[in-house]
């Protein structure tokens, strides 16, 4: 959410910033609602000072045995008019509150104009491409088995089995490994969600579609950033316990609204699949350095696994809801011939902490926290891309990464 307060002062400008996120400021809606709520809160606040006066002066009088009939008269009066005036302002206090929830985080002064991933800016890579052409991960191994898992629960989802499973539960314990290597505190948390908390990152109320809603008006999640960062949901932090660095593996669950058609095959876009996601809260002086910092502990994983990628700024049009800043991390699929998004780093400013109240206490003040988040990697994709780019075609065996190998009791996958 954006500061209200700065808000009014400069809408002008923060509407031209939004353009480049293909979002439009309604101004005058704005100014309407602004105007409404300052009038009414004007009138409700004098007549809560007229009804402290006249309860003052009722007491007065009742305490001397004067007659207080015309007071209590008065006292009505105030009392019905006050009641009449807040039940006219809550309904616009709430409308206001609905606008501001709906206006995207402002894009940081550095992201890249574009209207789509094609227009996102390649910032580095890093490895070989020594495979190109390959197989895809359904041709290679038979022990992902997408056809199965239609019959259990429908399209856009999986079952693995044998060592192919044994290797996707040796990448979540080497990702969390990695995470605590690199001071991240472990947390299990809750695969279900309330209101309150996705309304905290920004998932609700714009993007009620793309989560799967339960009949207690409670939801799956769609990413542990969900409840790693309301972990401090109404929470003041003191400055000398930051950085907040944590982290969780969950299954995530996604509709995919608005994605029909697209990678319908294997595990690139699933309605479940397993992530492990790091989280920051920090100082707001310290979240650039910070963002950075996730973006090398996930790049770090790659490059242990020694899988080519790169990094990309995504530009305006490309940028999340939530988001003031991100990085993708791509991983290269030779079946594909193409990097495809692997991780998503991102710096949420104070836009999360002011939904979710999160703030941070140092010897003078209260200041909202800054919040970093991304992906530590994302398991499935992380798994296809181990199996594509591993595979031997003369031996017909997927080699295990080196880093991989502690974890399982085998060295090859026979396909």
């Amino acid at each position: 959410m954006l500061d209200i307060k700065y808000l009014r002062q400069n809408a002008e400008s923060i509407k031209q910033a939004l353009l480049i996120k293909g979002f439009e400021l309604d101004i005058d809606t704005f100014n309407s609602l602004e105007n409404n709520r300052k009038s009414l809160q004007v009138e409700v606040e004098s007549l809560q000072a007229e009804r402290k006066e006249l309860s003052s002066a009722f007491g007065q009088a009742k305490a001397k045995g004067e007659d207080v009939d015309e007071l209590s008269k008065k006292i009505e009066i105030n009392s019905n008019l006050l009641k009449e005036k807040e039940d006219e302002l809550k309904p616009i206090l709430v409308n206001l509150e609905q606008f501001l929830l709906e206006i995207p985080n402002l894009p940081d002064p550095s992201t890249p104009e574009g209207s789509s991933d094609i227009d996102n800016k390649i910032i580095r890579n890093w490895g070989d491409i020594n495979k190109k052409k390959g197989l895809d991960h359904l041709e290679i191994t038979s022990e992902i088995d997408t056809e199965l898992a239609a019959i259990l629960a429908g399209s856009r989802f999986s079952v693995l089995s044998g060592k192919i499973a044994k290797l996707h539960r040796a990448l979540i314990q080497f990702m969390l490994d990695e995470a605590d290597e690199n001071g991240y505190e472990e947390y299990y948390v809750p695969f279900i969600t309330n209101k309150d908390s996705l309304t905290g990152t920004g998932q609700l109320p714009k993007f009620e579609e793309d989560l799967f809603k339960l009949t207690d008006g409670r939801y799956l999640i769609s990413t542990a950033e969900i409840p790693l960062t309301n972990l401090f949901n109404k929470k003041t932090i003191d400055l000398n316990d930051l950085p907040i660095k944590v982290t969780a593996h969950t299954p995530c669950f996604r509709s995919e609204a608005g994605s029909y058609g697209k990678d319908t095959r294997g595990l690139i876009r699933q309605h479940q699949f397993e992530k492990v996601e790091l989280v920051q809260v920090v100082h707001p002086e310290q979240s650039e350095n910070a963002l950075e910092e996730l973006l090398l502990n996930a790049e770090t994983i790659l490059q242990k696994l020694n899988l080519p990628y790169q990094v990309v700024q995504l530009c305006g049009g490309d940028l999340g809801f939530s988001s003031s800043k991100t990085f993708d991390i791509e991983v290269w699929l030779p079946s594909q011939e193409k990097y495809r998004e692997i991780s998503s780093c991102s710096n949420f400013t104070d836009f999360q902490s002011r939904r979710a109240n999160i703030k941070i206490k140092d010897e003078n003040s209260k200041i909202f926290a800054h919040t970093i988040n991304g992906s530590g990697l994302a398991v499935g994709r992380t798994l296809i891309a181990v199996i594509e780019n591993y595979y031997d075609e003369v031996d017909k065996v997927i080699n295990i990464p080196d880093a991989l190998k502690k974890y399982l009791t085998f060295d090859t996958i026979s396909t």
